[in-house]
């Protein structure tokens, strides 16, 4: 039996995690199931990839010379694949990443122009953090992804959509104080006990604490959420302040009433949205054409939330 591309995206995937517990997570299989194929492909090959002798991970230097080999064959098909599936441009099947920080306010803007565009596209949507959807974009289990960029990553095409800015989200007296005083916040005067963030690992708490100058640490973490609405609905409770992107302010604080937000200093705290793919070459109409609808759709969010 032959070597099979599944067993080289396995070993791919075992070598850059060097870990098979990882790996397995990566490529969306049991532990198990991985080893096995790790197994099947050095008996193929006919010597071992990977070193077991000692306690950490690494490869022989066979295993050294076939991630190589499977980097080069793997990119070639997946360049092969690309080049003929998005000859007739946004057509087919879609598969698109989105962090759950734009997702659940850019979707409904974009799906009735993505529709309007084309009723018989296969939009098949995938909602997770900027590391996991980075990973699957890299292992080809996404067509493209909408995250915060620049994304610091080699080998990804990146578009910017649009500038979501940050507002400071807060009980609904205090803010109104502020504006009755003329009292304009900065974010690095903010008081970090009273900054309420999204669990770790969403970027959006990373540029919050980035742009108020503080750390972690110094913040109330065991009040931290895992959705932008339960961190609105702690702020509305009065448990503290928030960063809240721009292109959330109009629905969250219709969902919150006792919440309101008040615009930053210039110059405004902010984070680009973008829309990022592989670089495999070939036709590239589709991403620009999908940009352009996600950019219309982000355009028109921001213009309702002008008026506050």
């Amino acid at each position: 039996m032959n070597v099979t591309l599944r067993q080289l995206g396995y070993f791919i995937a075992l070598a850059e995690e060097r870990h098979f517990g990882r790996a397995a997570a990566r490529v969306h299989v049991t532990q198990p199931a991985l080893s096995t194929q790790i197994r099947e492909l050095e008996d193929r090959i006919g010597t071992a990839l990977v070193d077991r002798s000692g306690r950490g991970f690494s490869l022989t230097p066979a295993g050294q010379d076939v991630l190589a080999s499977a980097r080069r064959i793997v990119g070639e098909v997946e360049r092969m694949e690309a080049n003929v599936r998005w000859q007739d441009g946004l057509r087919g099947r879609l598969k698109l990443g989105i962090i759950p920080t734009v997702a659940p306010y850019l979707l409904p803007q974009a799906l009735p122009l993505l529709r309007a565009r084309d009723v018989t596209l296969d939009l098949r949507l995938r909602e997770a953090q900027t590391e996991a959807l980075l990973g699957e974009l890299s292992d080809g289990l996404i067509d493209a992804a909408v995250i915060a960029v620049p994304s610091g990553v080699p080998g990804l095409i990146e578009e910017p959509l649009f500038m979501d800015r940050f507002l400071l989200a807060g009980r609904r007296e205090p803010i109104a104080e502020m504006r009755r005083s003329g009292q304009v916040p900065r974010p690095g005067e903010l008081n970090p006990s009273q900054l309420l963030l999204l669990d770790e690992g969403h970027c959006l708490a990373d540029q919050a604490l980035e742009v108020c100058g503080t750390s972690r640490v110094s913040t109330r973490v065991d009040l931290s959420a895992s959705s932008l609405p339960t961190l609105c609905g702690l702020v509305a409770a009065g448990f503290g302040q928030t960063l809240l992107p721009e292109i959330a302010c109009v629905p969250e604080t219709a969902a919150a009433p006792e919440m309101d937000v008040v615009r930053f200093a210039a110059p405004e705290p902010m984070r680009m949205i973008g829309l990022v793919r592989r670089d495999l070459g070939g036709p590239d109409g589709w991403f620009r054409e999908l940009a352009e609808i996600l950019q219309e759709a982000g355009e028109a969010l921001l213009a309702k939330a002008a008026a506050i």
